[in-house]
């Protein structure tokens, strides 16, 4: 047999095999593609949620009237932001029928406030006519709470805020822990340590066990209506709780939308923290007669005739830097 005859078999045996590894790959490319999209819309659209959780009317609202932490958490325009940025990123803000399908594979949308949570999911109600409808909603606000074997019921914040029912007295308390845990009866409120470490496992069992109610019900519902994807509430790293709960965030999931062969299953969390960047002071050292340009902090031997957002900013200006000796929190 002639080397072109090997050659003839070879491609005949070997060529439906390289078209189908490369019908394969290009399908797996896509499957990846098409995962990227979905992940950072959703990631995307978090965030600016996120940043939407700060914004307030009122001053008394904001942060610094009693905590650093403190916000009135304006849950309504966090989830507009979120929906209209998903499906701007999408490339669905104009098609309605793509945004309810959309809308279907998300089974909750969690607010975390300052003192407790909501979370938005789909329920179901009768309307007028007696017949079932389903449509999204928020579910009453949950607190976190801790009850010990004593009665005793202590509402916790994301700071060390704390408000207690003492069963013994039948009274209610609030403030500090560190203040008020001498002169409580409440056994937790008496241990840092430990108040701390129930604080957070409170609070993230509280989020995380109703949202596997919410979760078990969309379930119940996605069944009747013929879908085959079992929804769950995907493992959520310790890691990513702890910086969940340290400020007002929102948590979103998307999850059993078909990708190929798959189904994507996926969630984001964001942050509603405001970071404030540090104020650059700069003038004339009265001393020296140079010009400098400090932190807010360490501008006292300056007189102080311009402020900037930043170092680079003053400099630009024919500021130089003074160096700061005072000690500070980063």
């Amino acid at each position: 047999m002639k080397i072109t005859d090997f050659c003839l078999v070879f491609i005949v045996i070997f060529f439906p095999v390289f078209l189908i590894m490369g019908y394969h790959v290009q399908d797996q490319r896509n499957v990846r593609f098409t995962e990227l999209k979905y992940v950072t819309a959703l990631r995307t659209a978090v965030q600016d949620a996120g940043s939407m959780l700060n914004v307030n009317e009122r001053q008394e609202f904001e942060s610094g009237y009693g905590s650093a932490k403190f916000f009135k958490a304006d849950k309504e325009l966090a989830l507009d932001t979120f929906y209209h940025t998903l499906y701007a990123n999408l490339g669905i803000e104009e098609d309605a029928a793509a945004q309810q399908a959309l809308d279907r594979y998300i089974p909750a949308v969690v607010v975390i406030d300052y003192d407790g949570y909501w979370v938005y999911a789909e329920e179901e109600y009768k309307g007028a006519d007696g017949m079932a409808y389903a449509k999204h909603l928020w579910l009453p606000k949950k607190p976190y709470s801790y009850s010990d074997r004593a009665g005793n019921m202590v509402h916790f914040t994301l700071d060390n805020v704390v408000e207690a029912y003492q069963a013994g007295s039948g009274t209610w308390i609030r403030g500090l822990q560190r203040e008020l845990g001498p002169t409580s009866s409440i056994p937790l409120l008496q241990d840092r340590i430990r108040y701390e470490q129930v604080r957070r496992t409170t609070i993230v069992q509280a989020i995380e066990d109703d949202l596997a109610n919410v979760i078990n019900r969309h379930n119940e519902k996605a069944v009747r209506n013929g879908a085959s994807y079992l929804f769950t509430l995907p493992l959520i790293s310790q890691e990513e709780w702890n910086n969940s709960i340290d400020d007002i965030g929102i948590l979103a999931f998307i999850q059993g939308i078909p990708i190929g062969e798959q189904a994507l299953n996926n969630y984001a969390l964001g942050s509603g923290r405001l970071v404030r960047s540090n104020v650059i002071k700069a003038g004339v050292d009265h001393r020296t007669g140079i010009r400098y340009y400090s932190r807010d902090d360490c501008a006292d031997d300056l007189d102080a005739a311009e402020t900037f957002t930043s170092p680079k900013e003053a400099a630009a200006n024919g500021y130089f830097e003074k160096p700061c000796t005072r000690a500070f929190d980063p």
